[in-house]
């Protein structure tokens, strides 16, 4: 007879919340709660108090609203970030324009999300972002590609990277997750994580989003 694995404490992503509406908060920790592999360690309905109490807490994830009382989401993202080094932060707001969105991936936060996003998907962004994703609603991808678009052309970007790899940087740049862009290139995920290693030592960035940022702004 087979014994259900339990599940360790590695394998749960611990989540804190920073949403000054209670009862986005609120529907966010039991939806949190309610899945398995998740767990709402934490919620603030200020940025003043996430930015006292969650460097004393073992966070993975970060969900924080940008319209918060006081400081705002992408300021506490900024003073968050060089404090959690292995901490990743996705915006959850209903802002979806240019300035917002730029501001706070220039800040730190590694994914952009509407709140009007299925709750399913944004428990899959969450995984994605704790595996080095960089996760955006389609609304929000769509609208990074179009203002790369308006850009022009040429750079010395293009210079450091290999076909490959500045291939694989335009579909991240699109939104597309490491499998999607894996089955587009007819190439293994690993594959893929192995292109991005290299892009990142490159560009000399940390993590996929600051190589988008760079993507975009070549």
């Amino acid at each position: 007879m087979k014994t259900k694995k339990l599940m360790s404490q590695n394998d749960i992503i611990r989540i804190a919340l920073i949403e000054d509406k209670k009862e986005i908060r609120e529907g966010l920790n039991i939806l949190i709660s309610g899945s398995t592999g998740f767990n709402c360690a934490a919620s603030f309905a200020d940025a003043e108090s996430a930015i006292r109490k969650i460097p004393s807490l073992d966070i993975d994830v970060i969900l924080m609203d940008i319209n918060l009382p006081n400081m705002s989401g992408i300021d506490c993202v900024k003073v968050l970030k060089p404090l959690l080094r292995n901490t990743q932060i996705i915006m959850l707001t209903m802002y979806d324009d240019n300035e917002h969105v730029f501001e706070a991936l220039k800040a730190g936060a590694a994914g952009y999300l509407l709140k009007r996003t299925p709750p399913a998907k944004i428990l899959e962004a969450v995984k994605e972002v704790h595996t080095g994703g960089s996760p955006m609603s389609m609304q929000i991808a769509r609208m990074v590609v179009k203002s790369f678009s308006e850009k022009p052309a040429g750079t010395k970007l293009d210079e450091k990277l290999t076909e490959r790899e500045f291939e694989i940087l335009g579909q991240l740049s699109k939104g597309l997750r490491y499998q999607e862009i894996a089955d587009k290139l007819f190439i293994s995920v690993e594959t893929v994580r192995t292109h991005l290693r290299k892009i990142y030592e490159k560009l000399q960035v940390r993590n996929s989003t600051e190589a988008v940022l760079k993507y975009l702004q070549k």
